[in-house]
């Protein structure tokens, strides 16, 4: 029988690239999204076949993490296989003036949707997304076993959502794995975050339209991967055995002033020459170094990363210089 799976936050970056991954793989997709005033599904066009054909393969229904009723609901409609619960608000950023919203949404809409899952009594695998902010102020490389220290409050909101996910399954016997992923980047991500938002400047400045580019804290060190790899690991976690918590990464450093560079360097252009700082992207607690050990992924599921920075920067570039000449050609 055709496997189904439901995806919150499948209008994301990941919940596209693992929609992508499912429907390769003969699932059935479902997916939830928030009501808006303007279309927010742009990540999902490509798979328009899929929406809109006579025996569709991708649904996409209207839900919030906010409203418990309407996650037990759709879990009843639907009697998915695999849930893969994305949905979150992720702004590190904006967690720090909107902590209550995000503690809500983030913390709470996990505890929401296992307990959905519980009182329906489904039988069903859970991949709670769990983030690398967890680890904060520990020293690196961190790894399953590296004791969390979160430095906001969208760091803290995700390690309540972590330890409720492992509740779940330790006191309920359910299939629930945390897949801690390390910042994971691509041409999907939103505008919003570092790494795209350097890439799109970038693109901008190349063809004219801007001038400069405005910066927080060039010195923190991340690890980056690239998504459309990382959903793969979100996949593999619920073929396993026995369910459990796997740190994915690709375990090398680089800072932001690196990505900088690499990102103006592709384009022909010297980065010193249109960046400049601006304190009001400072976070109030900034979290310094995260470099991810996934050893524990590679031999338990067999996943290993095969793109690093340099080759991610090149290709996130080159996506959005392409976007930017398409505009110039119209």
């Amino acid at each position: 029988m055709t496997k189904k799976a439901l995806i919150t936050g499948v209008t994301g970056q990941d919940g596209s690239y693992l929609a992508d991954l499912l429907l390769d793989k003969g699932y059935e997709v479902h997916g939830v999204i928030r009501r808006a005033s303007i279309s927010n599904i742009g990540r999902l066009a490509h798979l328009s076949a899929a929406l809109d054909a006579e025996e569709p393969r991708l649904h996409l229904h209207y839900g919030d993490l906010t409203d418990g009723s309407r996650l037990i609901a759709l879990l009843q409609q639907i009697q998915p296989d695999e849930v893969y619960h994305l949905a979150a608000q992720s702004d590190v950023r904006l967690s720090f003036d909107q902590p209550e919203f995000t503690g809500d949404v983030t913390g709470m809409g996990t505890t929401r949707i296992l307990e959905a899952i519980r009182l329906i009594k489904l039988d069903c695998r859970f991949y709670q997304a769990s983030s690398s902010e967890m680890f904060g102020s520990a020293p690196p490389p961190q790894k399953e076993s590296t004791p969390l220290w979160p430095r906001s409050p969208y760091g803290a909101a995700k390690t309540y959502a972590y330890w409720v996910a492992r509740n779940y399954r330790e006191a309920h016997s359910m299939f629930v794995a945390n897949g801690i992923l390390f910042n994971h980047e691509s041409p999907r991500r939103g505008k919003a975050f570092v790494t795209r938002k350097i890439t799109h400047a970038v693109a901008q400045i190349k063809a004219g339209y801007d001038r400069k580019l405005y910066m927080g804290n060039l010195d923190s060190v991340r690890d980056w991967g690239y998504a459309k790899e990382y959903v793969e690991a979100m996949w593999l976690m619920l073929q396993a055995d026995e369910p459990s918590d796997y740190v994915i990464a690709t375990g090398t450093a680089y800072t932001v002033k690196d990505f900088v560079e690499q990102a103006f360097g592709h384009a022909g252009l010297d980065w010193q020459k249109y960046v400049r700082f601006n304190d009001r992207y400072l976070r109030p607690t900034e979290v310094d170094s995260l470099i991810g050990d996934a050893s524990k992924a590679a031999v338990e599921l067999g996943w290993k990363p095969k793109t690093l920075m340099p080759e991610l920067v090149s290709l996130m570039v080159e996506a959005d210089l392409k976007t930017v000449l398409a505009q110039l050609s119209e």
